[in-house]
């Protein structure tokens, strides 16, 4: 294939999500970042920019891109729309700053420079063209370039920067050469970014023990949260709960007749997906438990889990959508050893699939008719990639706020699989990364590589199916340390609520679940309980609200602090108003302490300047004058700093 005269090469792009067919990821109002290999024959000067859109606009914008070390170059654009964006590079060997740079090298090796004066003539007409405020001053070039008599003159200007900033900003991309590839963008809203949620499960919120819960109570318990500082209130499934083999308490295969059953086995008679479990109460009151989230500043995020009970109406008007045995039966979900009888897995390879995708699409936007912009999805790795990017673009047709946590604990290219194809936030693996090597390692996978621009970590310390082997002992110390560390390495994170603040952390024997589980029973919890633990997570919900510092996970780096029982990190944020520094035992039973190493570097500051670190929990403040400080954390103190650094 004959490239003609473009001499331009671009290469190694980045991002470019698997060549370009999945999207990078950014929110109204960030930066984006593009980066390249731009390089051609010889030693001419070359110029380059990043040409993006909004949508199905026809106009391209243009952001400059400069020359960063070797052949990389880099550029920058700020998003401030939602949805779609496309993007390239468009690069060229720039004639006329080959021109001044030549010269330039020649003046200033003392060579006599006429001829070379009369061919810059060429490049001041075309500017001129381009730059007609600029006439009068490009004439006057011209002339001097075309007399003896102005030589001096002549060539104090042929190297001004006045005439380089002309061409630099007036290129004439002769031969220039455009990308393959136009990539694709998807801009979300902040929440995407930023989010704290809390989760807990409605049939739950009775004020009388053993009472089942509604919407009515619910609506008590959102004042609780709200004052927490969480923004997101997650719902367990909310349908109807089949009947047919279902669970008891602690997961028993033979329940009691009061037994309320597992909210993920959904549908009866009652309805399915798109009903509400009568206990409950009504639509109505639904809808008010969403208003009144809403004037609390928390979004309601329901849960979407694509199974069924037995007693599913689907199962009945769909069967083909189910796989069937030979002696007449469905195979009930698995996942070995766990085995969840009173659930139908659904048949993906089905004939009559397409009806079957339309059908589930069409439970999301019933639900965000009535409100729902959030969803966590249950389990997405267990139904086809094809599948969720096509639900996922469909909702984003009708809205674009709509949001998807894909809660995903799998392989890990399983998991970046699913951000690809559209998935806004994911469960990660922090649950289990606890020592200073392995939280570390994590965060670099995560923000350092390619994932930081497709994958939006979601940090959770405990979930309803994951009680943590470190939980286990319910030491209050450690609760607080992984609670403040998946809040402020993450800038989304969660929690699954009463449980965690509480300290209910009675397990199965042998197993990472909870003893007496919400998922099998109605439990009874104490709002107005408090503690040390409790007030530390609404302190640590304010600071993340008030430095937007941590409103981004991918500006996190690691400081070097010689104790492997203390881990540090620093954030910044994107315009620099916003610096602050975690320091945190990691040893919930003993004092540790270490010499630490500031990032100065970061803050513009020499290695003996001043600096004053203000702890945002205790009020305490420090002033720091040396390169590295010593630290010490007490665990039944505050077993973390959370500082404020100013120069």
């Amino acid at each position: 294939m004959k490239s003609g005269q473009k001499r331009v090469v671009i290469e190694n792009v980045s991002p470019e999500i698997n060549g370009g067919q999945h999207a990078a990821k950014r929110v109204v109002g960030q930066r984006f970042e593009v980066i390249a290999d731009i390089l051609a024959d010889g030693h001419d000067v070359l110029n380059a920019q990043i040409k993006y859109k909004a949508g199905k606009s026809r106009n391209w914008q243009t952001a400059p891109m400069h020359h960063a070390d070797n052949d990389g170059w880099k550029g920058e654009f700020t998003v401030d729309k939602q949805g779609e964006y496309t993007y390239s590079i468009e690069a060229w060997v720039d004639y006329p700053l080959t021109w001044q740079h030549n010269i330039e090298r020649k003046i200033d090796d003392g060579q006599h420079v006429n001829v070379e004066l009369l061919d810059g003539v060429q490049y001041l007409k075309a500017l001129k063209k381009k730059c007609p405020t600029e006439k009068e001053y490009l004439d006057s070039l011209i002339k001097a370039f075309q007399s003896e008599e102005q030589y001096n003159h002549a060539i104090n200007e042929a190297r001004s920067k006045k005439l380089h900033d002309l061409f630099h900003d007036n290129p004439t991309k002769e031969f220039s050469t455009t990308y393959e590839k136009n990539l694709p963008l998807y801009v979300d809203r902040g929440k995407a970014l930023f989010s704290s949620w809390y989760e807990f499960f409605p049939r739950s919120t009775s004020k009388e023990e053993g009472k089942h819960g509604t919407f009515k109570d619910c609506l008590d318990v959102l004042p609780h949260v709200s004052d927490m500082g969480f923004d997101v209130i997650y719902f367990p499934p909310i349908h109807p709960i089949g009947t047919a083999h279902r669970k008891g308490k602690n997961n028993t295969t033979t329940p009691e007749p009061d037994d309320v059953g597992v909210p993920w086995a959904i549908g009866n008679k009652e309805g399915g997906h798109k009903d509400i479990l009568p206990e409950l109460g009504s639509l109505a009151d639904f809808k008010k438990v969403v208003k009144e989230a809403k004037g609390q500043g928390i979004e309601i995020a329901l849960d979407f889990a694509l199974q069924c009970s037995p007693d599913h109406p689907y199962v009945k008007e769909n069967p083909s959508w189910f796989k069937w045995r030979p002696d007449g039966t469905v195979q009930y979900a698995e996942n070995p050893p766990k085995k969840y009888q009173d659930i139908y897995p659904i048949y993906f390879e089905s004939k009559d699939w397409e009806p079957m995708w339309d059908e589930f699409v069409s439970i999301v936007l019933h639900w965000n008719k009535l409100g729902i912009k959030i969803f966590r999805v249950d389990n997405p790795h267990t139904k086809p990639f094809g599948f969720w990017e096509y639900l996922i673009a469909e909702v984003k047709k009708v809205d674009k706020d709509v949001l998807f946590l894909s809660e995903a604990f799998t392989r890990p290219k399983v998991m970046q699989r699913l951000a690809k194809v559209g998935f806004t936030q994911g469960y990660t693996y922090y649950t289990w990364r606890n020592t200073k090597g392995e939280l570390i390692e994590y965060m670099n996978e995560l923000t350092k590589g390619p994932m930081k621009d497709y994958f939006r970590p979601n940090f959770w310390p405990n979930t309803p199916d994951i009680n943590p082997w470190p939980l286990q002992g319910g030491n209050e110390n450690l609760y607080i340390i992984r609670h403040m560390m998946a809040a402020t390495l993450s800038s989304n994170y969660g929690m699954y609520g009463p449980v965690y603040e509480q300290i209910d952390h009675s397990p199965v024997v042998g197993k990472e679940e909870y003893l007496n589980s919400e998922k099998y029973e109605v439990r009874h919890w104490d709002w107005n309980k408090t503690n040390k633990l409790k007030q530390l997570i609404t302190r640590v919900n304010q600071i993340r609200k008030e430095y937007s510092a941590f409103q981004f996970t991918n500006n996190i780096e690691f400081c070097g602090v010689d104790n492997d029982q203390l881990i540090s990190y620093f954030k910044q944020s994107e315009d620099g108003s916003s610096n602050v520094l975690c320091i945190v035992n990691l040893d919930p039973y003993n004092k540790q302490s270490g010499w630490l190493r500031v990032p100065r570097y970061r803050l513009g500051v020499s290695a003996d300047s001043a600096i004053r670190v203000s702890d945002l929990v205790t009020g305490n403040s420090y002033i720091w004058k040396d390169e590295v400080n010593y630290i010490e954390l007490d665990p039944y103190q505050v077993p973390y700093h959370i500082f404020s650094v100013q120069v």
